[in-house]
Order: C-alpha cells, then structure tokens, then sequence
C-alpha cells in the first residue's frame, strides 16, 4: 500500500512537471509567433508609416550628417495647409518651447514637464544652428547628453534638422504640393557606432514607443496647422 502511494506520488509530480514544461514551451512559441509577426508586418509598417516609396528612397537634408545609417525610419503626413502655416509649428518644437505636440500625459509621467502650446509664440520662431532643443526640462532628475538635441541645420519654411549626442539626425521637412497642401516628412537616421546590446534595447524598447510619439506630434502639428 505505501509503495502504491509513493508510485502514486511519483507519477503525479512528473506528471505536473511535464505540465509546467509544456506550458513554458507554448508561452516561447508564442512569443516566438508575436515576434516574427511584429518584425515582418509591424515593423516595416510603423517605419514608413504614411510615406510613399520616393519619399521613403529619396535624398533630404540632413542626409549627408549620417550617409551610411545603420537605422532610418522615414514617415510622412499630408497637411491641408500651405507650408508657411506649417512651419512656426515645426520651428518652436522642444521643451520650454512649444512642446512636441503628442501625448504630453506620458512624457509627464517621467516627469518631462511638456506642455504643447495651441498657439504660435513669436519668441519661439528663430532657430540657428548650434541651439539646443531640450527634451525635458533642464534640471531634469537624469542629466544626460540624451536628454537635449542640437540643431544642425535649418532652412526657414522648408527643413529642420536636429542632431542628437549620439550622432543620429532627426530631420522635419516640408514639401509643398500646391498652394494649400504640404506634405511633412519626418526622418530619423542612426549612425554605424552601436553595440550589439545597443541595437537589441532599440529594437524593444525604444522603436514603438517612439513610433506612437512621433506619430502624435505629426498629427498635432497637422490639426493645429490645418485650423
């Protein structure tokens, strides 16, 4: 009778083991499947997202600061609007500025202290090559290069192009279409100096969190520019 009860016990506990495997197994599987489905469908679609082909393959300014990009994302958005009612949205980007125009609740959970302006602010419409555009407020609690961007370039109405510590660029570029139309581009390129760790954190950290970032301030500046 006792050996029946440790056969008995045995049985159960390979039984519960051979269980747990099989579930750790399914949840690798799936994870697995979520994956390949994000890199081959997600992925390409959020990189691009709103940008035709030539806009996708063709030369902007700011190009030539990263020619050979290990990382480049190129997105785009039509605004019914002429680029001169555009631009002073685009020119007062930044924190202590105009803001980003996304979801500022977010970037206040880290304590960033955005607040996008439903205004153009005169004293916001100048920019010059060497200014700085802070990400969050200066004596934010993480001081760190990353935290701010600097302007590379900047052609009044039609390009901005900000530069980051790291070397990579982020580039906003308006493309008129017509009298009452502008299509406005925005461009992100890496330079070739990461770590492998590195690339593995952008890939799941920062790349979709930045894609539903940059895609709220494109379509702040649209609605704002359009009204």
């Amino acid at each position: 009778m006792i050996e029946q009860s440790r056969l008995s016990g045995t049985t159960e506990s390979t039984t519960a083991s051979v269980s747990r495997s099989g579930r750790t197994w399914i949840a690798v599987l799936s994870l697995g499947a979520m994956l390949a489905v994000y890199h081959a469908l997600v992925r390409p679609w959020h990189r691009t997202w709103g940008a035709t082909d030539g806009e996708v393959n063709r030369q902007l300014p700011g190009d030539d600061v990263v020619p050979e990009p290990s990382d480049e994302t190129t997105r785009a958005v039509t605004v019914s609007a002429p680029s001169t009612d555009v631009w002073p949205w685009v020119v007062q980007l930044g924190q202590g500025r105009g803001g980003f125009y996304s979801y500022t609740w977010l970037e206040n959970l880290v304590g960033a202290d955005i607040h996008n302006a439903d205004r153009i602010v005169p004293e916001f419409q100048e920019l010059e090559e060497g200014d700085s555009i802070r990400m969050v407020r200066e004596d934010y609690w993480f001081q760190s290069p990353a935290t701010s961007m600097t302007v590379e370039h900047v052609d009044p109405g039609r390009t901005l192009v900000l530069r980051g510590h790291d070397g990579g660029t982020w580039t906003f570029h308006l493309d008129p279409k017509g009298e009452e139309t502008t299509r406005f581009i925005v461009r992100g390129r890496k330079p070739r100096n990461r770590t492998a760790a590195g690339y593995v954190v952008r890939y799941l950290a920062y790349e979709l969190p930045h894609f539903v970032m940059e895609r709220g301030m494109m379509l702040g500046i649209k609605t704002r520019a359009e009204q």
